[in-house]
């Protein structure tokens, strides 16, 4: 019998964050005792489900130092989301917060293969946004030089990775795209000593992935986080690149039904639910993160005690319907990689005419094959479910993004 898609998780360990919690943040006692749910209640992990989750929306809402499970003073930093979908959500973090993060990041450049011979670009964003002093922390900890570029301004960029001799650059899928579009077109690769990349903050799919290592050389690994979970660093690939390994000495993962909230196998899609064990000044329980996943039921063959999630699909909240159809851009991403011709960047437009009737035009970049618009069409349509108009754009003529880039663009007014 296929066993539900659950991380492993200790009674005590998960019993004495809830204490934690209890006791020190005025939300989630609240939202503990309104469930009827006392942290000495917890005797196994199958009372995992009697706990009450928790959204972003309650995060953003709610002020930092209600939600705080620690005394203001304890409080060292505060970092945020990037607020791509909407108000930004801050997070406050302890000393050991910080200590813990970077060891968690330090694991994540490991399982990459990079070490204290490598010179790590860290082409991400500084400040609020947890990024930058996350890539940075974990390069430091396992004493790689850090080349902290920050994100943006492409010339000064290629300038740093042929001077500094980068051998590891950090950047989203998006800017990396396009850092080596630039580096094939003016045809520096000869010049880098680039090797790894490590890719986050967004999903992206394999045909950015071909792109990304074949012009620039690289081996490329898929780095997992979020703000609300420290950061970037709470999981990565290893060399099998099959699945990301998820760090479950610091954090559990459920994946559920979005719609029913119920377990589902390993191996079925459902949304990443998270329960931190070590967090201090914004622990997590069970946290809906929106990130479609699975969870692998077997070791990797690494032999890596950590369990793996699969790559992100998608999140339950970029989905929409059209004509009562659930569209992801997963789905685009699939069917690129499997075409030859098309690129990696595509955008989705959604409108609705003036009788109520909805479409959606994909803007796809690619080469302009003759029949290639078609048999793209016709592919997406039985992908999707839907008729799909396609536009096919040149090469670099669709934003990229240093930070996260913007797939679908609905128009309708709903």
């Amino acid at each position: 019998m296929t066993s539900n898609a659950t991380t492993p998780i200790a009674p005590d360990a998960l019993r004495a964050t809830l204490e934690r919690t209890y006791a020190g943040s005025p939300f989630l006692r609240a939202k503990l005792d309104t469930a009827g749910v006392h942290p000495s209640s917890i005797r196994s992990s199958k009372d995992l489900k009697r706990l009450p989750f928790t959204t972003k929306e309650e995060i953003r809402e709610t002020p930092f130092s209600e939600y705080a499970a620690v005394p203001l003073d304890d409080i060292v930093r505060v970092h945020s989301s990037s607020g791509t979908t909407g108000r930004r959500t801050v997070c406050t973090y302890t000393a050991k917060d910080i200590d813990d993060w970077a060891a968690m990041f330090a694991r994540c450049y490991s399982y990459a293969g990079v070490d204290s011979g490598d010179r790590v670009q860290i082409a991400v964003g500084y400040g609020l946004w947890t990024a930058g002093a996350g890539f940075q922390a974990g390069s430091e900890r396992v004493g790689a030089m850090s080349v902290p570029t920050g994100a943006g301004n492409t010339e000064m960029q290629l300038e740093m990775l042929q001077s500094m001799g980068s051998t590891v650059l950090c950047a989203t899928s998006s800017f990396a795209l396009l850092l080596a579009e630039l580096v094939e077109k003016r045809g520096l690769r000869p010049r880098l000593a680039l090797q790894t990349g490590i890719i986050g903050s967004e999903r992206w799919g394999d045909a950015a992935r071909r792109a990304i290592e074949s012009q620039l050389g690289i081996e490329t690994f898929d780095i997992y986080g979020l703000t609300e979970l420290w950061g970037p660093g709470a999981g990565i690939e290893c060399g099998e690149h099959a699945g990301i390994h998820v760090w479950s000495d610091y954090f559990h993962v459920e994946i559920l039904d979005p719609r029913t909230l119920r377990p589902v196998p390993a191996g079925t899609v459902g949304e990443a639910v998270i329960t931190t064990l070590t967090k201090q000044a914004t622990p997590l329980v069970r946290y809906r993160t929106n990130d479609l996943t699975y969870l692998y039921d077997e070791p990797c063959p690494c032999g890596s005690p950590y369990p793996r999630i699969g790559r992100l699909s998608g999140r339950s909240d970029d989905q929409v319907k059209v004509r009562g159809v659930i569209f992801l851009p997963a789905q685009v991403d699939t069917v690129l990689a499997e075409l030859p011709g098309c690129g990696s960047e595509f955008r989705a437009l959604i409108d609705r005419d003036s009788d109520g009737r909805d479409s959606i035009t994909v803007q796809v970049e690619a080469e302009g094959r003759a029949g290639l618009r078609e048999e793209l069409a016709l592919r997406l349509r039985g992908k999707i479910g839907l008729r799909v108009d396609v536009d096919l754009v040149a090469v670099g003529t669709l934003p990229r993004s240093e930070r996260k880039t913007q797939r679908i663009i609905d128009r309708r007014e709903l």
